[in-house]
């Protein structure tokens, strides 16, 4: 009876005991879940506290017709519904919806915004791969894209999508969501919306379209630029073959319809409303009207400040460029961006081909400039005291695991700092930026506009961060302006379809940057590296500043270099990172430097800010620079104190 009792108790105890961690385990976890969801609440909030007003989407059946033009009235490019009308899912062949959703969003009308399952499916593909092959987003995440947000890759962006995606869902029914994708979304050439795209590219409205051309639409959802039937034809056909199997997988099709599909399309009307020459231009425009005017809910007109003749006589000369020496040198893209010395930006060419990649390559692409980043290393020298006839020494360093040389393995021991930059001398550059200290030179660099990531060691003085094109031109015009802050600009005025003024640009009163002596010291010595330097083959019959780049390997080349007229910069390389045949920026890209910076020579009165104040200087370059040196400059200095030897050999 004891032993019964004894066995009962213990396996009470164990019972108890059970009990009482199963309670202790449950409190554990109400307490995870309260903080967790706490958690929750606040990441979402904090992702929240700045969504855009989402009761603006009843608003946006259609997208507004945008209209932007050059400093002359003609017209740089259309975008939005400048053809076409809004349509409903009624309007729309069943073919299409089909097309769109088999390649876009197969669960469209069984998921709450967010598919989980295409989510795993994409992040199991991409893993297998190593490499982002397959996106996740739904048609209603990609319109709550593109009505309220930008197109940034960033984990906050993609939440706030999921989350305006979700309310959304909440508000519209599967219809009017995808009515309004269907309105809205961009299908190549500057047009948006279907119907609008049907007009363009098959001279019908999108309910008289066939399958064949209802394939070609929803291909152009995964690269709208690549396949559009104004570009590439026989590609816009093999897209939608893809499209049409698609189709059958998802049993909208059988095989056999399929074969039964005839694979011609008849050549697309035109009315291509982006400019060939000027389409990355636009792009950037386009993309700055939120920042100026919030996102546009209505037809604009836009007034910029784009110089037609000198952005196709850049695009000829860099295209020429490309075509000459691109497979002999290696070269597949260049870039190439003409401001003036108060910021406006009068020509723009991110890449070689817009049709063939979107990407801005004079905005977006952030690249070495190589040794052009130097003229911000000794314009931080100068205004600490530094003199151009003050001597650094050029030998061998060796600064823990770093250890620059000099292009070719030349040295010169003492050399002034004019003849350094002249030479474009590496280990001069480098202790020089030891001497005046790293954090002063990024310094120098933030008040000079550059807002990208530096290296903060001495590799940053040879130019080893990325810097865009865009960034690099505008710390240049605060040079080539007498040392005032630059924010760059396209758009002058914008109004909206009854002529009333929505915008209008108001040039704040110039910030002073950098000291006047230092600028104008500067100027010179970059005017020494065109005429006897690295930048020779840059050399102009009238005065000019510049400075050559390559970075390592000869992955990139530039030439930037201006006049008070004018601030061009030139890049050329490979998108993919890999090196060029010996390229330097003294090469090609001073050759494509002279002839825009020729062709825009004498078209703009010179830009010089003085007390404040913008005025027009009609002395020129080397009129105004002998002049102020005599006015403010050390007594030593003299204007014409240079070393005139041939260092062409040096070309970097």
């Amino acid at each position: 009876m004891s032993k019964k009792k004894k066995k009962k108790g213990s396996s009470s105890k164990k019972s108890k005991k059970k009990r009482s961690l199963s309670v202790r385990l449950f409190k554990w976890l109400v307490i995870l879940a309260l903080w967790g969801g706490i958690f929750a609440v606040f990441v979402l909030g904090w992702f929240a506290k700045d969504l855009p007003d989402i009761t603006r989407a009843a608003k946006f059946d259609r997208r507004p017709s945008i209209t932007i033009l050059a400093a002359d009235g003609s017209i740089v490019a259309r975008y939005g519904e400048t053809k076409g009308r809004s349509v409903t899912v009624s309007d729309v062949p069943s073919d299409l919806i089909h097309a769109v959703l088999a390649t876009e969003d197969r669960r469209f009308y069984s998921h709450p915004g967010i598919d989980i399952l295409g989510v795993s499916r994409a992040m199991m593909i991409n893993i297998g791969k190593g490499r982002l092959v397959q996106g996740g987003s739904t048609i209603t995440q990609q319109l709550a894209k593109n009505l309220f947000l930008s197109y940034d890759r960033t984990l906050k962006r993609k939440v706030q999508e999921a989350m305006l995606a979700v309310w959304l869902e909440w508000h519209l029914t599967k219809d009017q969501i995808l009515s309004a994708y269907l309105n809205r979304v961009y299908l190549g050439s500057g047009i948006y919306g279907v119907d609008a795209a049907s007009e363009i590219y098959f001279g019908k409205s999108v309910k008289d379209i066939n399958l064949r051309e209802s394939a070609v639409l929803a291909g152009l959802l995964k690269a709208p630029s690549k396949y559009s039937p104004l570009a590439n034809m026989d590609l816009a056909l093999e897209r939608s073959d893809v499209v049409l199997a698609a189709m059958a997988d998802a049993g909208y099709l059988t095989s056999e319809e399929v074969k039964k599909v005839p694979r011609t399309l008849k050549k697309p009307p035109g009315g291509a409303s982006v400019s060939k020459e000027a389409g990355y231009f636009a792009d950037w425009v386009l993309n700055s009207l939120d920042e100026l005017i919030g996102t546009p809910d209505m037809d604009l007109v836009v007034e910029t400040t784009l110089d037609p003749k000198l952005q196709k006589k850049a695009e000829e000369t860099l295209l020429a460029r490309l075509k000459a020496d691109g497979e002999t040198l290696s070269i597949s893209q260049g870039a190439v961006l003409v401001m003036r010395p108060d910021g406006a930006v009068l020509s723009m060419i991110g890449g070689k081909d817009r049709t063939d990649s979107e990407f801005n390559r004079a905005t977006q692409s952030l690249r070495p400039p190589g040794s052009s980043f130097k003229p911000l290393v000794y314009v931080t020298a100068l205004e600490k005291g530094w003199r151009p006839d003050s001597l650094i020494l050029d030998a061998p360093i060796t600064e823990g695991k770093y250890r620059p040389d000099n292009f070719g393995g030349e040295y010169f021991g003492e050399v002034t700092l004019e003849n350094a930059l002249t030479r474009s001398m590496n280990t001069a550059a480098v202790r020089l930026m030891k001497e005046v200290g790293v954090s002063a030179v990024i310094n120098t660099a933030r008040q000079m506009g550059i807002t990208a990531d530096l290296a903060p060691d001495l590799s940053l003085s040879l130019g080893s961060s990325g810097i865009s094109m865009l960034e690099m031109t505008a710390s240049y015009a605060s040079l080539a302006n007498n040392g005032f802050g630059v924010t760059p600009y396209a758009v002058l005025k914008i109004k909206d379809s009854s002529g009333a003024v929505v915008y209008e640009k108001k040039q704040p009163p110039p910030q002073k940057i950098l000291e006047g002596y230092a600028v104008k010291s500067l100027r010179h010595m970059m005017e020494n590296v065109v005429e006897h330097g690295t930048g020779q083959r840059g050399n102009l019959p009238f005065p000019a500043s510049g400075k050559t780049g390559t970075s390592q390997d000869y992955r990139d080349a530039w030439f930037i270099g201006f006049t008070d007229e004018m601030v061009t910069a030139v890049w050329l390389g490979n998108d993919d990172n890999s090196p060029m045949k010996k390229v330097t920026g003294g090469g090609p890209p001073a050759d494509i430097w002279k002839a825009v910076m020729n062709a825009g020579h004498g078209k703009y009165k010179p830009i010089v800010y003085a007390n404040n104040s913008v005025q027009s200087d009609d002395e020129g370059f080397g009129g105004m620079i002998g002049r102020l040196l005599k006015s403010d400059s050390p007594p030593k200095l003299k204007p014409k104190n240079r070393d005139a030897r041939d260092f062409s050999h040096l070309n970097d």
